[in-house]
């Protein structure tokens, strides 16, 4: 990932040559240095412009360190040939299937000017090109530590295509798929809207073949335990040592490195500590699932009425879909409970079932209070709809080319529903968070299988009513416990095997969801929107193990498989541990991840030094302007009416019909009145959020879904640049306060003091810093649109224009014959 290339709202020109720069060779003498160069790469044949790979071979782990500090420089032209083109970087158990040498990666759509030249290799964990080129119109780089500049990894590729320019034919290749003609060029359409291309013009043919027949085998497994995170884990057990590769086996710190760790609720004790936190009494923590006995969908332990006893639950459980028994999610300080579980699947015995279960949540509460509940599937879009939605994004997002679809983006953009079912999910949510705050009464969330629709409501209204849910490691406790261990499908829903016709962004939409809240309330949340985008393009990383199963039990039983297979004693452990998404420094730099910290972000507590020590005092909604949430808007039935403005031709943002108000339970239900009153006064930070839904509220989130576009992009703009100095505000006024507290401080405080980093990634260089916007930054960034969407068009006419009714990317038949 990078940021920083140069460019406005229209196609970028690109720059012509630089004095002193390397010029562009002759094809010739271009390709006599390249053959020079291939001859001294290890394992590389020198015939055919490259050659596969004989068999699978280990990437030496000792040439990571080397990769990794190597530096990109313009040489001089004599030294040029004495470049080499270095390995990539290797994790544990990674293993290089085939590889290709002289091959071409597409940078910009029009021009081969600023191309890399290299080699492609195919791994058991993701496709790396290697090259000894500086990256062109790029002056920053957010690094991945597990993935190269310009890796992809296997789990994140969506569709393989294979062009043959002299013949004229294209195809889609599957994992067992013949190529009857030989490649010259390559594309691959990733899940994160990403398009690269490699050109073969000086490869090998047959070698060119092999490596996309490679990448196609391997991107597509058959079984899920041949995803890499299963060689890896295998090696780490393998491996007595506590590193391998120089990379740490475990943990699960919270992000930033810190001494707090992410619970991941596999536990009885996580789960009590949850209770406790919340107040939540007249619940207690079940344990009758332990080793997965009752159903294979829930964790082994989970939270129910106190007044329901084991055998009870037992007794009901065979009356829920999948066995899904009522799962508690949070108690608020007034009593009232959320809770989700399955749709009573019996019909005879659904009166008798629904009534007991009720009653029990009725009793938990301390005022005995009704219980609502909320049918989902029949209030909320489908899986099915979201998932529609999500292609038509996406193909919005990646058209070719984009200057067609800026006269009508906005009309495109509704079409998709994307925006709308973004807004539904908010809507319901801002209702039960009234049913809860307001009327206190327990809500009960209730879905066909319970995995789905409900890890989304369930946690907006979580992160709408406590404030510890928009802290970093709250929001990371809160997907551990609502949809990991809640058993979200991530295997089927993210498709990570590539055949599963349950394919729905259900996670994607969530963090979405808490975008448009972080965007609204900046000052309420500790997490910022590139840790929100960070999150989701982990689901996509096969090396982790947090986003790869269906469910605890699915990830106990194939990996207690897989140990079994490879000879790997387990001890007492359920099954192997595989490397958590929350341990983020396998990812990141400690530099690096503070970008997920939030400047404007407002704590609970603001330290202040008295008397040589810091101490702590408590805000009060006085201390906040109510500029944060903007001018004083209107209202009309208890919602924001959109008088306020309206969009640009090229704003990215929605102006539609003001939302209507939200459904309420009679006309006395107080639903409005709830919603009137909270939004005429300025927000409480730690109290309850509620979102605006009228349509010049509810915006693309540009930097999750434009951040490749290169003609999105605004140089030294965007909201980076207010972001760049309120970073630099902050990281000010943390030097100030810790300078205060080693004056003041004992010698064994300051020696702590000094321990202190600063949490911004923009770093003050003194007191009332002026720094202007670096040259690098840009509305993308941390990423960059530079090698990342490289459009094609064949003889003038786009390729979008040979995919009109393309299910996903394009159609999964050969879109030429090969006779």
């Amino acid at each position: 990932m990078g940021g920083g290339a140069r460019a406005g709202l229209t196609r970028p020109r690109l720059r012509p040559a630089r004095a002193g720069a390397r010029p562009r060779l002759r094809p010739s003498v271009r390709r006599a240095r390249l053959a020079a160069r291939g001859a001294r790469c290890p394992r590389a044949s020198g015939t055919g412009g490259g050659s596969a790979a004989a068999g699978p071979r280990r990437v030496p782990g000792s040439e990571r360190a080397g990769a990794r500090s190597r530096r990109h420089h313009v040489l001089p032209q004599a030294a040029q040939t004495h470049l080499q083109v270095l390995p990539p970087a290797a994790a544990a158990g990674e293993i290089v299937v085939n590889e290709v040498n002289f091959v071409r990666k597409c940078i910009a759509t029009d021009t081969s000017q600023y191309d890399l030249w290299g080699k492609l290799i195919c791994s058991n964990f993701k496709i790396s090109f290697v090259t000894d080129d500086p990256m062109p119109l790029q002056k920053f780089h957010y690094r991945n530590l597990l993935l190269g500049e310009h890796d992809v990894p296997l789990t994140c590729i969506e569709q393989i295509v294979t062009v043959n320019d002299q013949k004229r034919k294209q195809k889609v290749l599957g994992p067992n798929q013949k190529l009857k003609f030989n490649p010259t060029e390559l594309i691959i359409y990733c899940k994160d809207f990403r398009i690269v291309r490699f050109r073969f013009d000086e490869s090998g043919p047959e070698s060119a073949k092999k490596v996309c027949l490679a990448i196609a085998h391997y991107s597509q497994p058959a079984d899920l335990q041949l995803l890499f995170a299963f060689e890896y884990v295998g090696e780490k057990y393998h491996n007595s040592a506590s590193t391998i590769n120089g990379m740490p086996t475990g943990g699960c710190s919270a992000a930033g490195g810190g001494p707090q760790k992410t619970p991941l609720f596999e536990t009885y004790s996580d789960w009590d500590r949850e209770i406790k936190r919340t107040g939540a009494s007249g619940w207690r923590v079940c344990s009758i699932n332990e080793g997965y006995m009752i159903s294979t969908c829930l964790p082994e332990y989970f939270v129910v009425p106190s007044s329901l006893a084991d055998q009870d639950l037992k007794t009901f459980s065979h009356a829920f879909v999948g066995r899904r028994m009522p799962l508690w999610c949070w108690s608020h300080a007034n009593g009232s409970a959320l809770v989700r579980m399955a749709l009573v699947k019996d019909t005879l015995q659904q009166r008798k079932v629904d009534q007991r279960i009720c009653t029990a949540i009725t009793k938990s509460h301390p005022q005995r209070s009704d219980v609502y509940k909320s049918d989902l599937d029949k209030t909320l879009p489908s899986i099915q709809e979201v998932q529609a939605a999500f292609v038509k994004l996406k193909q919005l997002c990646v058209n070719e080319p984009f200057e067609e679809t800026e006269e009508k983006w906005l009309s495109s953009l509704e079409s998709t529903r994307w925006l709308e079912h973004v807004r539904a999910f908010l809507r319901h949510s801002s209702e039960l968070v009234c049913m809860l705050e307001s009327r206190r009464v327990s809500v009960v969330l209730q879905e066909e299988e319970g995995r789905d629709l409900s890890c989304i409501v369930a946690s907006l209204v979580q992160v709408m009513l406590d404030p510890y849910f928009r802290t970093i490691p709250g929001f990371q406790s809160l997907v551990q416990k609502d949809w990991v261990m809640a058993g979200h499908p991530f295997l089927d829903r993210c498709n990570h095997l590539k055949r599963s016709e349950k394919e729905s962004p259900l996670f994607l939409l969530f963090l979405d969801a808490t975008w448009q809240l972080l965007d609204q309330h900046p000052a309420a949340f500790e997490f910022s929107e590139t840790y929100l985008a960070v999150l989701g393009d982990s689901t996509r990383v096969p090396l982790l193990g947090t986003f790869l199963f269906n469910s605890p039990h699915q990830r106990v039983k194939q990996s207690t498989e897989f140990a079994i297979s490879k000879n790997i004693q387990l001890g007492d452990e359920k099954g192997l541990k595989f490397p958590s998404v929350w341990d983020w420094s396998l990812q990141f730099t400690a530099k690096d991840r503070t970008l997920f910290h939030n400047p404007l972000y407002i704590g609970r507590s603001t330290p202040r030094v008295q008397n040589g020590s810091a101490r702590s005092f408590w805000r009060t909604k006085k201390n906040y302007s109510s500029t944060l949430r903007g001018m004083p808007a209107s209202f009309k039935n208890g919602l924001i009416s959109d008088q306020e403005s309206l969009p640009r031709r090229n704003s990215l943002i929605l102006g539609g019909k003001a939302t209507p108000a939200p459904p309420a339970e009679g006309q006395d239900g107080g639903m409005e009145t709830f919603f009137r009153e909270w939004f005429s006064k300025p927000a409480d930070l730690h109290g309850v959020l509620l979102p605006r839904l009228s349509g010049v509220h509810v915006k693309l989130w540009k930097l999750c879904y434009l951040r490749w576009v290169p003609e999105t992009q605004i140089h030294r703009g965007g909201s980076v640049t207010a972001y760049h100095k309120l970073s630099l505000l902050a990281d000010e006024v943390d030097v100030l306060s810790r300078t205060l507290r080693q004056h003041r401080a004992s010698p064994l405080q300051a020696c702590y003091a000094e321990l202190d980093q600063s949490r911004m990634y923009f770093r003050a260089r003194g007191p009332h810093d002026t720094t202007e916007t670096p040259e690098f930054l840009s509305s993308s960034f941390p990423f960059s649109p530079v090698g990342n969407l490289c459009r094609r068009s064949i003889s003038g006419t786009p390729l979008s224009k040979f995919l009109s009714g393309a299910k996903i990317w394009l159609s999964t038949e050969t879109l030429a014959n090969e006779d």
